[in-house]
């Protein structure tokens, strides 16, 4: 009898290690677990916000007058609708403040200042405001003196460690999102090719987009960059439509860092980041983002800009095929439409 109880004492002496590592390793287990949960609710931006805008080299009083209307107007809505600091704005223009003036070494100066004081939890808002080219190499925005390419912005921005939303508005400015596009990077080019070099009208509706409260499709009481995004490229198909044209801008979004990008009305990885990155502040006691919801909105848009280019289309196509690309998006538009009413119990 008194050896068994001497190896159950043993016994149990040589579990209690066993049991002690166990117990560290399960509140071990739930400590991870309590921090990811945190990580993953911590919203986008949670940090400092920081904006540059640079409106470029206008080339003459109706492009001056348009640029400075725009560029005024995101400014005021940043500070005024999104409680940007003022001082947190760089703004550089064709003005004849050298301080102040958009040159190739005012950039790269903003931009250096901009990456000594960005944390990696803030949040930089680069917007482009002006002429885009493309020679058949290089993409370059216009400045006042010698223009940035778009390898030149790329290398500028670089060691910055926020995240970063960048927003070409110009035309041939695809190849900005081709080597901008990066980890916890959003890239906005207003064409989705070189081979479009007209003037673009995408920044009206993208600073029309950040003012209106409609863009908000979720309703959480904040307009994400994808919502922005997405009703700026609605924004422009009505504009072309409205003249009865097929439109010809096409603006990418890129927030999977693969360059490709997609559109607002394409299909594609991209605007998951986007859809959850904003530039206001979050709103006390708004609802949750429901991510469900915002992938059904987003499909409906889709299939929304879907059937407005395929009315453009009819007059070109066989009426056979009008009737089952019209039944096929009329039905997945449906789907998507219950699915809406659904989540938001309505």
């Amino acid at each position: 009898m008194g050896a068994a109880v001497s190896v159950g004492r043993r016994l149990r002496a040589a579990r209690s290690p066993l049991r002690a590592a166990h117990h560290l390793q399960r509140a071990f287990v739930r400590t991870a677990l309590t921090l990811f949960a945190l990580l993953a609710a911590w919203p986008a931006g949670a940090g400092d916000r920081y904006a540059l805008i640079v409106a470029g080299a206008t080339g003459g009083p109706p492009y001056a007058e348009q640029y400075t209307a725009w560029t005024q107007a995101l400014h005021d809505t940043l500070v005024e609708g999104m409680a940007f600091d003022p001082s947190k704005i760089i703004l550089l223009t064709e003005t004849s403040d050298p301080a102040g003036s958009s040159t190739a070494e005012n950039v790269r100066r903003a931009v250096a200042t901009l990456g000594r004081r960005l944390q990696p939890g803030d949040l930089l808002f680069t917007v482009l405001i002006g002429h885009g080219t493309f020679d058949g190499i290089d993409a370059k925005f216009n400045l006042v003196g010698p223009d940035l390419s778009a390898a030149d912005w790329a290398l500028s921005l670089r060691p910055i460690r926020a995240r970063l939303v960048f927003v070409n508005t110009t035309s041939a400015s695809f190849p900005f999102l081709e080597s901008l596009a990066g980890g916890n990077r959003i890239v906005v080019s207003a064409t989705e090719s070189t081979a479009q070099r007209f003037d673009t009208i995408f920044p009206e509706h993208f600073m029309a987009a950040l003012a209106d409260p409609a863009s908000d499709i979720d309703k959480n009481g904040r307009t994400s960059i994808w919502e922005a995004f997405s009703a700026a490229s609605a924004g422009v198909r009505r504009s072309y439509q409205q003249r009865g044209e097929l439109a010809t801008e096409r603006g990418l979004l890129d927030d999977t860092g693969d360059g490709i990008g997609r559109e607002a009305a394409g299909q594609g990885p991209d605007g998951a980041l986007a859809s959850r990155t904003y530039l206001a502040p979050p709103v006390p006691d708004a609802p949750p983002t429901d991510d469900l919801l915002v992938d059904l909105l987003q499909r409906r848009a889709s299939l929304l800009a879907e059937a407005e280019e395929l009315q453009l289309r009819k007059a070109l196509m066989p009426a056979g095929e009008y009737a089952r690309e019209f039944e096929r998006i009329m039905i997945a538009l449906a789907h998507a439409t219950r699915g809406i009413r659904e989540r938001r119990g309505t």
